[in-house]
This record gives C-alpha cells, structure tokens and sequence, in this order.
C-alpha cells in the first residue's frame, strides 16, 4: 500500500510527521521519490487474460530471449538461427528446428580413449551440411568458405574429407604446439567473418576457455566445433561445459547385403543443449544426397536404443 501511495502521489514526503501538522517555513518544493512501477513493457496489454501474459507474447519472449543468448548474424540458406539436418525427428528436437549457429559445440567419442575417429566423421557431416545450407549459384553448389582446422597432432588426411562432401580446397589447417595454442587460434579464428567454421581438437576444454570461444563465436558469426581428443582415459565427471551443445557419438556396424564398407552410422547422443532436453539417435551418413537419415531399425521404431557406454571414472 506504500508504494501505491508513492505513486500516486509523487509530491508526497514519506519523512513527515502526519501527528505534527504542516511544516513550518518556507516551502522547500516537492521531494523526489523514486517510482516503483515496473516498465511499460511489462505491464499487461489490454484484454491480457488476468492470469498472465497471453500465449503468443510469452512465445515470442522466449524466442527472443533464445536469439540474444545466441547472438550472431544471419546466414542465407539457414532456417533462422538453425542449420536444419535433414531429419525431422532430431530437427523438431532441436532449438529453432535445427543445430544453433555462431555458437560453440563440442563433439566427443563415445568410448574413454582413442575413439575420435567416429567424432571426426559426425563433425565432418555436419561441416558439409554447413556448407550445403550455404549453397549459392544457379546450380546450387556449396559455398566455398575456408574452414579453419586447428590441431597438434599430424593425422588429418585431407583428401579423406571428400567423403563426406567436404572439398579439401577449402581446408586452412594450422599446426598448434598445444592446447593453449589451440584455444588461442580458435578464438582469434572465430571473429572472422569470412570463415564458414572453426574446429579445434583438444584434449580437454575446461569452462572458462569453452566461455571464451562461446564469446568469440557469438562476435563473429561463425560456428566452432571443439573436437575432443583423449589420449588417455577420462578421471572423474566431465567438467561442466558453456558451449550450446554437446555431442558424444560412438560408431555402430551397418547392414550391407554384400560385403564392403556401407554408409558411416553413429549413435549419437545430445547429452547437453541450451534450450532441448538431452536425446539419443541412431544416424547414418547417405553420400548421394549428403544428408543425414534415421538407420533403417529405427524409421518404423521397432528397435529402442540400448544405452550407451559411459566413459570410466
């Protein structure tokens, strides 16, 4: 009731006295009393249900709030904020319909040491997808953005990129000689414009630099992929991550009815996102429309994903 009264009476002075009458002496002029009313644009709207913001405002709040958190600027071809992957069960999981962008995330093996060669291939797809959704000509061809790959290690075989749509041509590698420096090119990588992707391998990406590259990637516009690298096995829980997503993808065998290698298939699992729950997927790669597809068990749901083997620790 106070401060109804403040409101309403602005001239008002809450010191005074009501028992000792009128103040003697010269007026000193109205007192200044801060209003507590809350902001025009949190007040109701007219015809406003009594018990809160209608449905279609509370929406587009929430919208909004998603995109500031994101930050970033639009790119052509790409549904929003979201790069859609080609599979409405796992886009309709997903913010906005689809992977965020300008954003980080981090992809890790399933398995607790040297199982980065599923991860790599997971990264790979999505890197071509990128590229697809940026498809400009009549003709529709992939956007010939550099990629910047940034890594200590000396295993990367370029032209195996091809597999996956990516064109080695458009691969700037760079040769750190550690993590610190890793993190360093990423972040310096990502306020580039110009570029369509950072990945990084590191071995392990504690919060402070993931907050940092989450930054970097949001000032740019570019999307960065931190690709986990372990060459020893895992101590105690993962540490808590600030990227937008987290990916741990383990590989799984496919069924071809003659014998040779089939498509890449991966479990994936999305054990942290800002804005969806956690979720679990059985993908594989297809290389004539170089999208991603449910596995064949699972498009008439007949087969439910065993769980996945956590790391030791």
């Amino acid at each position: 009731m106070t401060l109804a009264i403040l409101a309403a009476n602005p001239t008002a002075n809450p010191t005074a006295d009501p028992a000792a009458g009128p103040a003697a002496g010269p007026a000193a002029g109205p007192v200044p009393v801060p209003r507590f009313l809350p902001p025009r644009a949190l007040l109701p709207r007219p015809g406003t249900p009594r018990g809160g913001a209608a449905p279609g405002r509370l929406a587009a709040l929430r919208a909004e709030v998603r995109s500031l958190e994101r930050g970033g600027a639009r790119a052509a071809g790409e549904t929003g904020r979201s790069l859609a992957l080609g599979v409405p069960a796992l886009d309709a999981h997903l913010p906005d319909g689809g992977l965020p962008l300008a954003c980080l995330h981090e992809i890790e093996g399933a398995l607790a040491e040297r199982d980065d060669g599923a991860a790599t291939g997971f990264c790979l797809a999505l890197l071509a997808r990128l590229a697809a959704a940026r498809a400009c000509g009549p003709e529709r061809r992939p956007e010939r953005r550099p990629v910047l790959w940034v890594t200590p290690w000396r295993d990367l075989h370029a032209p195996g990129l091809a597999a996956f749509g990516f064109d080695p041509g458009c691969l700037l590698l760079v040769r750190a000689g550690g993590t610190a420096d890793v993190l360093w090119a990423m972040e310096e990588g990502l306020r580039c414009p110009d570029l369509l992707a950072v990945i990084g391998e590191v071995e392990g990406l504690d919060r402070t630099a993931g907050r940092r590259l989450q930054l970097a990637a949001e000032a740019g516009g570019v999307t960065a992929f931190a690709l986990h690298r372990r060459l020893r096995p895992q101590r105690g829980t993962a540490a808590p991550s600030a990227a937008t997503t987290r990916w741990r993808i383990g590989p799984e065998a496919t069924d071809t009815p003659h014998s040779g290698l089939g498509p890449a298939r991966w479990r994936a699992e999305l054990t942290r996102c800002r804005g969806a729950a956690p979720g679990q997927w059985l993908l594989e790669w297809n290389d004539a429309t170089g999208g991603f597809a449910l596995a064949a068990p699972l498009r008439d749901g007949a087969v439910a994903l065993p769980p996945l083997r956590r790391r030791a620790g």
